[in-house]
């Protein structure tokens, strides 16, 4: 095992492991945290709620005993948590793990929540609401696909990542053509020039597609057999409505269904599939467009991960 040495906050060293979800982020983060003495921080945008345990994959409790997890079971469902509350959480999440002599591992697949960690949020224009109105009463004439072709026709680079359901970030993306006449993807590949707030290594688990789709039905089996319909059910009871952005995530929104009596178990399994593989498909579009990611297989390639991290760390720390 790696002995923790002092390290200066400033510019610290941040390990971060991501990739497509049921890849196999939180074993590898749980596995190179025993070897380097560190702690994980996760980078998940749906961990952060309470009571979203099962259908959010959250690393179990004894794997938590193992390991400091932070950013797990932050705020209620109900609770609006971007991707700045993040990067501000997660700030000092970091000067606590270093100010205890420990290392800091990232671990997750929400692309946004990394880049507003590692470098900071996108400097657009601000919003103009008599635009962005005016947008979604166009939406809700010609609907979703539409909006995205539209979008496709200005910003090609930026519609090639989202999905029709993803109108927020459609309307934002033409709001910002219109008032600008550049593409959000423009102001994103400048911003990505800005200084980096941390040193970094970014790893991401390499898995071929038939053999990642595999996993995701077998979580998603795994996840009902744990009583995914049961925490729906909770939550609901507990006064958290379906109308939140928390409860219209991917299983959630499906379950809550199925409980309604809308579905049936097996359509709500076959749709939290589907929806779970297409998200996999915009996470590696995500990560795939960062060069600085290095890719590796796991578990086949664990040593030579590994020996990267222990390079990465040691190399400021010598």
């Amino acid at each position: 095992m790696v002995s923790p040495v002092e390290v200066s906050i400033k510019r610290q060293k941040v390990l971060v492991i991501c990739g497509p979800t049921a890849s196999g982020k939180s074993e590898l983060a749980l596995r190179l945290a025993g070897e380097l003495n560190a702690e994980i921080i996760s980078a998940d945008s749906m961990q952060v709620y309470r009571g979203m345990d099962i259908g959010t994959a959250k690393p179990a409790p004894q794997q938590r005993a193992l390991v400091p997890h932070h950013l797990i079971d932050v705020v209620d469902p109900d609770h609006p948590f971007s991707a700045a509350d993040f990067a501000d959480a997660a700030d000092a999440a970091i000067r606590d793990i270093v100010a205890r002599g420990k290392r800091v591992i990232v671990a997750g697949g929400t692309g946004l929540y990394i880049r507003a960690l590692l470098k900071g949020l996108v400097s657009s224009p601000g919003g103009d609401g008599e635009i962005r109105d005016e947008l979604h009463v166009v939406a809700a004439r010609i609907g979703n696909e539409a909006m995205l072709e539209r979008l496709r026709l200005v910003d090609p680079e930026l519609a090639a990542g989202l999905h029709p359901n993803n109108l927020l970030r459609i309307i934002r993306a033409l709001e910002v053509w219109q008032l600008t006449g550049i593409p959000l993807s423009r102001h994103q590949k400048e911003h990505a020039f800005a200084v980096r707030r941390y040193e970094t290594l970014q790893i991401a688990i390499s898995v071929e597609r038939p053999l990642l789709y595999r996993r995701i039905e077998e979580r998603v089996e795994r996840m009902l057999d744990e009583g995914l319909q049961e925490e729906v059910r909770w939550l609901l009871s507990s006064g958290f409505g379906r109308e939140l952005k928390s409860m219209r995530s991917i299983g959630y929104k499906e379950a809550a269904a199925y409980l309604a009596g809308e579905i049936s178990l097996e359509e709500a399994a076959t749709l939290i599939k589907r929806d779970t593989r297409h998200y996999a498909k915009r996470q590696l579009t995500w990560f795939n467009a960062d060069s600085d990611i290095l890719w590796f297989e796991y578990p086949e390639k664990f040593g030579t991960i590994l020996q990267h991290a222990i390079h990465f760390f040691e190399l400021q720390e010598a």
